[in-house]
Formats: structure tokens, sequence, C-alpha cells
């Protein structure tokens, strides 16, 4: 996988053509499945669209000029720092909050591609074509941000729209989110195994402490390495990292800590009170910030919750 600094001017130029078709693609979708409810929303992805052929046309016919008609194939996967981008328009049914909100991550994506090529670009047709895309990226973005104006509902809508809770929801709770779910679940077969194994609170205490420290340092450092914040605006790495790995290991720590207590049965009831809060707050967080209803994200969470414990117990009591 390739870094943006790592692209030649060619394919940066080719690798911009294909985001903007993928993009055209994404809203007409959004069009297409808001029409009947949101038609005002459905004529403003159409038009986001139109443009978003506009750019390609103009992206190629300076590519063209500059370097032939023969295109690299590079995308945005073969590139690190992308947004992994949550495949909403593919769901039977969208909540146009979901949808403004992947709209503005789309823009600010792109807003940031343009403005990091152009810095980097030593050609001066193609610096001030990336530049002048960075330029209408960004109205893009208030556009999308203008969405939830244009939608009477009888709901008080939160403002989702406002640039420190979509950096919030991107530097910490979507690392955090993840170290949580990873430090709560995986933890669970090694520690419970242990307590049924050996039925000795201590002895399953200091295998919890490895299992969650251990694994808070892996995924702290793996989503610090895995995105550099350049593309995508998620900012630096280290934030994220550190959210990541300091939810993980607290993951891991909430049904560790209960065999502190002697008695293991006790130990045991308590860390399995624990281990249903641990689930219950990773539903609330992802129906709260990544638009998952919450029965969905109850019955995801508990019953893989459930599997990974009961997979510990069966292998600790064999």
């Amino acid at each position: 996988m390739k870094r943006l600094a790592d692209l030649t001017e060619a394919e940066v130029l080719a690798l911009a053509i294909s985001n903007e078709e993928e993009d055209a693609r994404i809203y007409l979708q959004f069009a297409g499945r808001l029409r009947a409810d949101y038609p005002a929303s459905a004529a403003l992805f159409e038009r986001m669209a139109e443009e978003e052929h506009g750019h390609r046309h103009s992206l190629f016919d300076l590519y063209t000029r500059k370097f032939g008609t023969e295109l690299p194939y590079i995308t945005r996967q073969d590139v690190k720092g992308f947004f992994k981008r949550n495949p909403i328009w593919l769901l039977d049914t969208l909540r146009i909050d979901a949808v403004r909100r992947q709209a503005e991550f789309m823009e600010l994506e792109a807003a940031s591609f343009y403005a990091k090529a152009a810095e980097r670009a030593h050609d001066t047709d193609v610096r001030k074509l990336l530049a002048d895309l960075a330029e209408v990226e960004k109205k893009h973005e208030d556009l999308a941000a203008q969405l939830g104006q244009q939608i009477i509902t009888g709901e008080v809508k939160r403002d989702e729209d406002a640039t420190a809770h979509r950096l919030f929801v991107l530097q910490i709770v979507q690392p955090g989110l993840a170290g949580l779910i990873d430090g709560s679940i995986s933890t669970l077969a090694p520690i419970f195994a242990a307590a049924f194994a050996t039925q000795n609170s201590w002895a399953a205490f200091l295998v919890g402490l490895a299992a969650s420290l251990g694994a808070g340092i892996s995924m702290g450092l793996t989503e610090a390495l895995s995105d550099d914040g350049e593309i995508t605006g998620r900012g630096s790495p280290w934030p994220r990292g550190i959210a990541c790995g300091v939810m993980t290991a607290v993951g891991g720590l909430g049904h560790t800590l209960p065999y502190l207590i002697p008695h293991f049965w006790t130990a045991t009831a308590v860390a399995g009170v624990v281990v249903a809060f641990e689930l219950a707050a990773i539903a609330y967080v992802r129906w709260r910030y990544m638009e998952t209803p919450f029965t969905s994200a109850i019955v995801q969470v508990v019953l893989g919750g459930l599997l990974v414990l009961f997979t510990g117990i069966f292998i600790g009591s064999s």
C-alpha cells in the first residue's frame, strides 16, 4: 500500500479520477433512494453527482494532455490514509442523518486529499486544478451540512454537522469503540478459561491483566500505524492510537479486576455483571454514534459476547 507522498503526479490524477467516479455513483445512489421521501435532498445529491462528473472530465482532460490516454489503475484502497467508508448506500432503508454524515465525511476527505496533493504537485497546471478542486469540495461539505436544514421532521436534530462533533467521532469515538469491543469481547475467552481451569482468582487476574494490557498495546499500535490522518482529516494518529489502546485495556480490565476478590465464585459473579454492563455500553455507543439501531446493536454485541464467554468457560471447564 502506497502513501500519498509516494505517488507520481500521473498516479495522483488517476486516483482523483477514480475517486470522482466512485463519489458520483454514491451520490446518485443516495438520490435514488431518498427521492420519494426527501425530494429536495435527492435533487441536491444529483447536483453534487453532476459536479463530480464535471471534476472527472476536467481531471481526465488534464491527464490526457500531460500523460496520454492510458490511465494507471489505482483506487483509494491502494493508498494509505483514506477513510474506510461504511457502505450505508447498500442498506434497504436510509436515515437522512446517516446519509448527511456520510456525505460530509466524503467531502471532508476529498477536500483534504486535493489540498495535500496540490501542495506536492510540481506542475503548475496540476497544482492549480487540484487546488481549485479542494475549494470546490469544501463548498460541497457545506452543502452536505445543509441537508439537515432542508428536512422537516418532528424530531429535534442534534447538531451533528458541527466540526468539533465530527472530528470527535473520527478521532476518538471510532477508534475508542473499536478498542472497547476488542478489549471487552476478545479477552472474555482467555480470562474465563483461566478462571474455570484453575478456579483461582489470582491466576485469573494475572491472565486477564496480561491479556488486557497486551491487547491494548497491540490495538493502539495498529490504529496509530493504519492511518496517518493526512487524507481523512482524522488528525494525528497518536491520539487515535491512544484512544483505541486505552479503551481496549479498559474493556479487558473491567471484567479482570473482580478477580482481585479472593473468593472465586463471588469474583466470577461480579465479573459476569461487569460483562453485562460492558456489552450494554458497546451497544449504546454503536447506537449513539455509529447509526446502528439499538435493538440490532444489542443482539449483535450480546450474541457475540456470549459466544466468546461460553467458549472460554467450556474450554476452561474441560
